[in-house]
């Protein structure tokens, strides 16, 4: 008697520490021997990115943050340096990072420019490469103080150039990181 293959497709949850989900698609099979699969969106090199200005609430108050073309929110990592993510693998998989060849701004009074890194051309705000969070959807952040990210503002304080390359935190990133950050 033939047994029929039958695929299993599972979704894999895992509960944020501020409260938000997120999740990944797994799909395996059972006569496979290779480990399942897990994918993230994928980014389209040398295409325009919008970063603007747009008022959410963020833990229980209306703020000001950036958000990317879609209207989903910006994150920065704390440990990133200005010229060097170090979000990769299945960190980058929950965060991907915003990236274009050619960023445009709407509304913004720092610095967006383009950080060639292990990502390609990441979008950077004031020397911040910008990352989304797969658990949100536009006008929602669910991924503030997530995994050392924290939502992105117009007046985040620059990244200076000589940070340093080792992913240590600038004194002055060690404390929230957000409002008048």
């Amino acid at each position: 008697m033939r047994h029929p293959k039958f695929i299993i497709v599972g979704i894999g949850v895992a509960l944020a520490a501020a409260g938000g989900t997120t999740a990944a698609v797994v799909t395996s099979s059972a006569a496979s021997t290779t480990p399942p699969a897990v994918t993230a969106p994928a980014a389209v090199p040398g295409t325009a990115a919008a970063v603007r200005v747009t008022h959410v609430p963020v833990g229980g108050k209306t703020e000001a943050i950036l958000t990317d073309g879609k209207g989903l929110p910006l994150y920065f990592y704390g440990p990133d340096t200005a010229t060097r993510s170090l979000v990769s693998g299945g960190l980058a998989m929950l965060w991907p990072p915003l990236t274009s060849a050619a960023p445009a701004a709407a509304g913004l009074s720092g610095k967006l420019t383009v950080v060639k890194d292990i990502h390609g051309g990441q979008v950077a705000y004031n020397g911040h490469p910008l990352y989304t969070f797969i658990g949100d959807r536009p006008g929602q952040v669910t991924g503030q103080g997530v995994q050392g990210f924290l939502v992105a503002t117009p007046g985040i304080a620059p990244i200076a150039a000589s940070a340093s390359s080792a992913g240590t935190v600038p004194a002055a990133q060690s404390g929230s990181g957000y409002g008048g950050y």
